[in-house]
């Protein structure tokens, strides 16, 4: 290439750039002009324009109609402001950015539907994604904890879920027919109250298959409005009282939910004293005993000697690093120390490493000899001919400064003393070098499972389709359609992954624990963001009249009441811990916002164990009771 074409080419840029945003800028009006032209006379970036919905008006009315027009900043601006007034808090108590996402959403809704004539319809494929998101990234989190949950308090989670919906369903229907609503309402109330929409369906099912037919003057589509308009108004009240009162559940009780928390992970892990392998924190490489110390050789005890037989006299102080005239040299087991050699050696601190000064000679501060990093990998065990060797041994003989920091067995974790011996299958947690632990993990016929910042997409996309599709699955009975839902079905998805994963972490691909933490708090918020902006037109469509002052108060009774009972019949007569409780009432009340808040105030995700349980068991009773709630109107 000659030199004028090379010096020429910075000027290539600036120059397209100019000339393609002049093309830009002339193409919209030279388009409107034009209304007569032909698609090739005003090109692609004219259709470009077409497809961008116009706003018509100014100011405030302008504003509501652009977030109309373009759903995403809708929700980009509800989650904002949502998180933002989440934070705010009086006296301790705040909302939380789900609770401030939906009620942010709500408002922008209403106000553009009250004041404007604006509906907001944001389509519902977007929601459910998200919600499914948020399900897998949490299923992922509790995987191995929530069958030790199982084992542990299944009766009592199923037990806690079936009284509130009891008392949801007796309330709701009573309460519509003590205070004398039509035909319909009942279900609204239901449905709303207990946030689950599909009751809507069953109730709708039974109008139209005529299991239930309307009184005199009354038509289906009346009852079918009663149903909508109950829903609404019983929904976003009884969504935003759910998350506060879930939230402060164990504080109203006088419990203090970050210490019970604390308690909870502590019965629920069996005992172990690290995160299993595949779980949050499990590759963190925390206090160690070991340290890292490079020492000049003086002493006559170090100097021609081989590297392999100072392993043998000092075997519990590896060299995992020699330095000669400023390089590193190559270990093996035949190189010879000789004077004035810096070695890195890495020992227990307060038995050996101060005595080695002694032995080796004068502590060195050479930075290439100290800068040694010391890596944290899970090796799945995948040699038979391991089994009934005991786990120092193994990590003895891989050298180089390998130790182990914890032994798991089909996803249990075992203590690690000098008889605990290793089999097939078993999970080994080695500290060391990064080179040595790749060593010991061909030695163990596996792996290293090393911390990463990469996520694996192959796993997610197949686990999530496998729990969709399971969540779809529907079998009906007596004209009642039961599915376990897709919510339920991806999250019990993340949970094998998760449980599979504890007993070997090569499934699944690696996962990093910042990309599931923002799967799970994005996934929800997004998914409370869509939902509040296609709420609040039937919410403004339900106000007037007195009939609004009861599907409030029936609403609001009926959702934040059976909760309140069933925790305190968890704590007091199921024996449970406060946040286990509250977990096992979230599922029991089906609001996964619910759980996401009693997790921000816990610090913890332990109440998401019995969260599966109960809220697989009532949302099939609460698809019953809303059918016969139809059906007895």
């Amino acid at each position: 290439m000659d030199e004028t074409s090379i010096r020429g080419r910075p000027l290539l840029g600036p120059a397209l750039g100019t000339a393609f945003g002049t093309l830009l800028l002339a193409a919209g009006p030279a388009a409107a002009a034009n209304g007569d032209a032909t698609p090739g006379a005003t090109g692609m970036v004219g259709h470009l324009f077409d497809k961008i919905p116009p706003v018509t008006e100014a100011g405030v009315h302008g504003f509501f109609q652009l977030l109309g027009n373009e759903p995403i900043a809708f929700i980009l601006l509800a989650l904002a402001l949502g998180t933002l007034i989440g934070k705010l808090s009086f006296k301790t108590i705040s909302l939380g950015s789900t609770a401030g996402t939906l009620l942010v959403g709500v408002v922008l809704s209403m106000i553009a539907q009250a004041a404007y004539g604006i509906t907001y319809a944001i389509p519902g494929i977007l929601s459910s994604f998200m919600l499914m998101l948020f399900m897998y990234a949490l299923g992922l989190k509790v995987g191995p904890q929530f069958f030790s949950g199982l084992r542990k308090g299944g009766l009592a989670f199923v037990g806690i879920g079936v009284i509130v919906w009891i008392l949801n369903w007796l309330i709701c229907y009573y309460g519509a027919a003590m205070a004398g609503l039509a035909p319909g309402y009942a279900t609204g109330l239901i449905s709303g109250s207990y946030t689950i929409t599909a009751v809507l369906g069953v109730g709708q099912s039974a109008l139209t298959s005529g299991a239930f037919k309307p009184p005199a003057g009354m038509s289906v589509e009346q009852v079918g409005a009663n149903m909508a308009a109950a829903y609404a108004i019983s929904y976003v009240l009884s969504t935003v009282g759910i998350i506060l009162l879930i939230r402060y559940l164990p504080r109203i009780f006088g419990h203090d939910a970050i210490a019970d928390a604390k308690l909870a992970e502590a019965e629920f892990s069996g005992g172990a004293t690290h995160p299993v392998p595949g779980a949050p924190g499990a590759l963190s490489l925390g206090f160690s005993p070991y340290d890292l110390r490079a020492f000049s050789v003086t002493h006559a005890s170090f100097i021609g000697r081989k590297l392999s037989q100072l392993a043998q006299d000092f075997p519990d102080v590896p060299i995992l690093r020699v330095v000669r005239d400023g390089k590193v040299v190559a270990l093996t087991d035949d190189l010879v120390l000789e004077k004035a050699d810096i070695i890195t050696v890495r020992a227990d601190v307060h038995d050996l490493i101060l005595k080695e000064g002694e032995l080796i000679g004068a502590e060195s501060d050479d930075p290439l000899a100290r800068n040694v990093p010391i890596e944290v990998a899970d090796v799945h065990i995948g040699s038979h001919g391991l089994s009934g060797k005991s786990a120092p041994d193994l990590a003895e003989a891989s050298k180089g400064g390998v130790t182990v920091q914890a032994l798991f067995r089909a996803g249990n974790e075992l203590p690690v003393g000098p008889k605990s011996d290793v089999r097939f299958g078993d999970v080994l947690r080695l500290t060391g070098p990064d080179a040595a632990i790749q060593r010991a993990a061909k030695r163990l016929g596996g792996h290293a499972i090393l911390p990463t910042t990469k996520s694996e997409v192959l796993y997610l996309a197949l686990a999530m389709l496998v729990g969709y599709l399971v969540g779809i699955i529907t079998i009906t009975i007596s004209g009642i359609p039961f599915a376990l839902g897709t919510s339920a079905g991806v999250i019990m998805a993340g949970v094998g992954v998760s449980y599979f994963r504890s007993r070997n972490p090569e499934f699944g691909g690696p996962v990093h624990e910042g990309a599931r933490s923002f799967l799970q708090d994005f996934g929800l918020n997004a998914f409370v963001a869509v939902l509040s902006a296609n709420v609040g037109p039937k919410v403004i469509s339900a106000l007037g009249g007195d009939t609004i002052l009861w599907l409030a108060l029936i609403g609001t009774v009926g959702a934040l009441v059976p909760p309140l009972i069933a925790f305190w019949i968890g704590i007091k007569f199921f024996g449970l811990n406060s946040i286990i409780a509250d977990g096992a009432t979230t599922g029991g009340r089906n609001s996964t916002p619910g759980l996401n808040a009693i997790m921000e105030e816990s610090g913890s995700a332990v109440a998401a164990v019995p969260y599966p349980v109960s809220y697989a068991v009532t949302t099939v009773l609460a698809l019953i009771g809303g059918y016969f709630s139809m059906i007895f109107s």
